[in-house]
């Protein structure tokens, strides 16, 4: 009886190799797969807004003075 718990409780012969699990694997192929899907969507729908563009090489555009663009100087606080 002994040497029947022994033989449960022992590890499982290595195979000498090691590898991801299956579902792992699975989920990387399937992440990839609609990865690759949805950019080939997003290519094949083009630019959401009309006009719209790439904003590098934009920094000197008429009205816009950094990153939140526009000028605060011009704005009442409101009744005064």
């Amino acid at each position: 009886m002994a040497d029947e718990q022994q033989s449960a409780v022992q590890a499982p012969a290595a195979t000498g190799r090691w590898g991801p699990p299956p579902a792992l694997t699975g989920f990387v192929v399937l992440l990839l797969a609609m990865f690759a899907l949805a950019y080939g969507v997003g290519s094949a729908a083009g630019p959401v807004a009309p006009g719209m563009r790439s904003t590098v090489g934009d920094a000197g555009s008429p009205g816009r003075s950094g990153p939140g663009g526009g000028s605060m100087g011009d704005h009442t606080g409101g009744d005064r």
